[in-house]
């Protein structure tokens, strides 16, 4: 049976780039609300601890959840549908905050539910986003495509938080803010319907594969996923969870006086540039060289706490760089490898998953850097220079089937090699998609 035909209208690079302008625009709606979220609720009268409650669940809905949505795109092929209703929650959630001081007691309960939707919207589409956003850079290089895409996005991530406190700062308020991103968020969903009219779904590119044999649970797990895939996924979940968040790193900053609290968002915004540079550095690096790039993000990782933990200026600043480089390499070269070691019609299933496992061990990274730094930084750097050697072990010597899967599954850019028929067809290609590549 012959692959459907993939072809749009649009350039690849028209998709990639009008993908990334809807992911602009929506960074910029639920960054921008999630920069004041805490303040927000705590206007309403909620308690610190109810904060820490509501944001912690949204963070958990945002990524747990994927592993159902994921798999749901797959199975009915509604990637497009999954895609649509999780950025019209956000766009739909986050102006309806400005709502919230005027209906008295409710306004905190109600507050309290449209965050957790907007989370939720954010599980919803991300497997489905992630999987059509594969098949855009397909044409250009799945490295170039993600590295462009997140440097769009991270744009959107600035620029959101900017705005809203713009208006705060004019108004005092926090609603207006609120109500003014119901305008990028208008903004994301016109586009998206137009770039929904162009761009195919994963299931539209190659024929479905037989649903594997398993449990409603297992096949959300990723039963049927290659082994490298889950090989690729624990590594990288073990340079999650050395990598400290920038929440610890700000505290710090702020509690050895390296720097005032005003100008701890400029340090992020240092890290959030370097991660947009990372992403496309990496991106065209990764279409060049091949998965081998990745080594260097465990080496990244395991030097970030020994300076960002400094009492030097100079020293925390460069590793804030090397914290955001870091960062983009994941956010964007990452996901591309996953597209490489999976059949396109499993897209959303592995990028569920992978959320999950990467959610996983953010969380007990984060738990343990925050138990060990007040105790023994000595011992915080350890931890991660061990873990990160973990992470380098699995990534130089695991199975070697990594090599194959994404070779097998990987549609060339305009520097990729040529093909290779020497691969066999355990993720389900047809040989005419099979192409050379130096992987892992």
């Amino acid at each position: 049976m012959s692959a459907p035909d993939a072809r749009t209208d649009w350039s690849p690079w028209r998709s990639i780039v009008a993908f990334g302008m809807v992911s602009l625009l929506a960074d910029m709606v639920y960054e921008g609300a999630r920069s004041v979220s805490g303040p927000l609720l705590a206007s309403l009268g909620s308690s610190a601890l109810l904060v820490g409650l509501i944001t912690g669940a949204g963070e958990a809905a945002a990524l747990v959840l994927r592993l159902f949505f994921g798999a749901m795109a797959d199975h009915t092929g509604g990637y497009w549908r999954l895609t649509l209703l999780g950025y019209g929650l956000t766009a739909v959630s986050v102006p309806l905050l400005a709502v919230t001081p005027f209906i008295g007691a409710a306004g905190l309960s109600v507050a309290c539910l449209l965050i957790l939707s907007e989370r939720t919207g954010k599980a919803i589409r991300s497997p489905s986003k992630s999987a059509l956003l594969a098949i855009a850079a397909q044409g250009v290089g799945r490295g170039r495509g993600f590295g462009v895409h997140k440097a769009l996005d991270q744009v959107g991530a600035f620029a959101g938080p900017l705005l809203v406190a713009a208006i705060v700062a004019a108004t005092s308020r926090i609603w207006p803010a609120m109500a003014a991103l119901a305008i990028p968020g208008i903004a994301a969903m016109a586009l998206l319907v137009v770039v929904r009219t162009q761009l195919p779904g994963p299931d539209r590119v190659e024929p479905r594969l037989p649903a594997p044999r398993g449990s409603w649970l297992a096949l959300n797990a990723g039963k049927g996923l290659p082994r490298s895939f889950f090989l690729f996924a624990a590594a990288t979940g073990a340079c999650t969870a050395g990598l400290v968040s920038y929440g610890l790193i700000g505290f710090h900053l702020v509690k050895d006086d390296v720097v005032s609290a005003a100008h701890v968002p400029i340090v992020y915004a240092l890290a959030m540039a370097s991660a947009a540079l990372a992403a496309l550095a990496t991106g065209v690096m990764y279409d060049r060289r091949g998965g081998r790039l990745l080594l260097v993000l465990p080496l990244m990782v395991a030097a970030v706490p020994a300076l960002v933990f400094s009492s030097s200026l100079a020293a925390v600043v460069v590793g804030v760089v090397v914290w955001g480089l870091a960062v983009g390499l994941q956010d964007s070269t990452v996901k591309a490898l996953v597209a490489d070691l999976v059949p396109a019609p499993r897209l959303a299933t592995a990028y569920g998953v992978f959320a999950a496992i990467q959610g996983a061990a953010a969380v007990a990274g984060g738990a343990a850097a925050g138990y060990l730094y007040p105790r023994s930084l000595p011992l915080l750097v350890a931890v991660v220079a061990v873990v990160q050697a973990s992470a380098l072990v699995m990534l130089l010597f695991g199975d070697r089937s990594t090599t194959a899967d994404a070779s097998r599954s990987r549609t060339p850019g305009p520097d990729a090699a040529g093909d290779d028929d020497a691969v066999g067809d355990e993720a389900g290609q047809h040989p005419e998609q099979q192409t050379e590549r130096d992987q892992i």
